[in-house]
C-alpha cells in the first residue's frame, strides 16, 4: 500500500464508521468496531479486538489475541459511554487486555506514549499510564490506579484499586501492591510488600547523575530510617533539603496519599542503610 492508504486484511471485520488514518494495517482476524478512531501508522495485528469508545494515537503497535476497549469488569456498570484514550508508540504484546473507564470514575482509562505491555498484562477500567512505563508478564492493575512515567512492573504482580506508583519506581516480581509507592523507589513482596530502597539501576539508566541520586538516598535515609514517623520526615525533609524538582515530587506524593505508602523495610535496605 502508498503512504497514504490504509490495509484491512481480508479476514478482519471494520465497522463502516470506524475512523483509520493512513497508514493503518489492521491484520487477519482482527474486530475494529464503530466508535474506534486509530491514527496514522498504528499496526493492529492478527485477533485483536478492539470496541467501543477508543482513540489510539500514532505508531502504535498490537501484536496477537489482546482486547482493548472491552466494558469495564465493574458491576455496576451498566452500558454508559465512557473511553480508551491512547498515546503514541506504545507496544501492546499478546493477550494484553485494556477496558474503558467506568462513569462513576474518571469516564475513560488513559495510557500515554512509549509504554511496552507484555503478554497478558491487564489496566483496568479508570486507570491512568504515563509515559515510559513496562509492564512485564501478566503484570495486572485494578479499577483506578495511577501509574507515573518510567515506572517497571514486574512479572505477575497486581495493584489493588486506587494505589498510585510514583515515576521511576520499580515493583518486583510476583508482588502485591495494596498501598502507594513513592516515586524513584523499590519495592517487592506482598502481605507486606517491602521498601528495598531506591531505585538506583533505573535511575542511572535514565541519566540520574551521581549526586542526583547521593541526594535521593539521603531523603530516603530520612523517610525511612530515621525513625521519624511519615509527617515528621516530611516537615524534615522540607527543612534541611533544597526545593528541587526531586524533593518536591516525594513531599507532594506522601502528602497527596490517600492509601498511605509502603514503608516496612526489608532487611537488605535496613543494612545498607546503617
Amino acid at each position: 500500500m502508498s503512504k497514504n492508504d490504509f490495509f484491512i486484511h481480508p479476514t478482519a471485520t471494520v465497522h463502516p464508521k470506524a475512523h483509520l488514518d493512513q497508514g493503518v494495517f489492521i491484520g487477519p482476524y482482527s474486530y475494529i468496531g464503530e466508535n474506534v478512531h486509530i491514527l496514522k501508522n498504528t499496526q493492529v495485528g492478527s485477533y485483536i479486538y478492539i470496541d467501543g469508545y477508543v482513540e489510539i494515537g500514532e505508531d502504535n503497535r498490537f501484536t496477537s489475541q489482546g482486547c482493548i476497549g472491552g466494558e469495564p469488569q465493574d458491576v455496576s456498570y451498566s452500558g454508559e459511554k465512557t473511553l480508551v484514550k491512547i498515546g503514541d508508540r506504545n507496544i501492546f504484546r499478546e493477550f494484553v487486555t485494556i477496558h474503558r473507564g467506568t462513569s462513576k470514575g474518571r469516564g475513560k482509562t488513559v495510557i500515554g506514549n512509549d509504554n511496552y505491555f507484555m503478554a497478558y498484562s491487564h489496566v483496568a477500567h479508570d486507570c491512568i499510564v504515563g509515559n515510559k512505563t513496562i509492564f512485564t508478564h501478566a503484570a495486572t492493575l485494578g479499577g483506578h490506579v495511577t501509574v507515573g512515567d518510567f515506572v517497571n512492573i514486574s512479572g505477575w504482580s497486581a495493584v489493588h484499586q486506587y494505589c498510585r506508583l510514583g515515576k521511576y519506581s520499580f515493583i518486583g516480581g510476583y508482588s502485591v501492591i495494596t498501598q502507594d509507592v513513592i516515586p524513584y523507589s523499590r519495592v517487592a513482596g506482598g502481605r507486606p510488600t517491602r521498601f528495598y530502597g531506591l531505585n538506583s539501576v533505573g535511575l542511572r539508566r535514565n541519566g540520574f547523575s551521581k549526586e542526583r541520586i547521593g541526594n535521593l538516598k539521603k531523603m530516603f535515609n530520612v523517610l525511612f530510617h530515621s525513625g521519624l514517623n511519615t509527617k515528621q520526615a516530611v516537615e524534615k525533609l522540607q527543612k534541611e533539603f533544597s526545593p528541587d524538582e526531586d524533593r518536591d515530587e516525594i513531599i507532594q506524593f506522601i502528602q497527596s496519599s490517600r492509601r498511605g505508602i509502603v514503608k516496612k523495610e526489608s532487611e537488605e535496605w535496613k543494612t545498607e542503610s546503617e
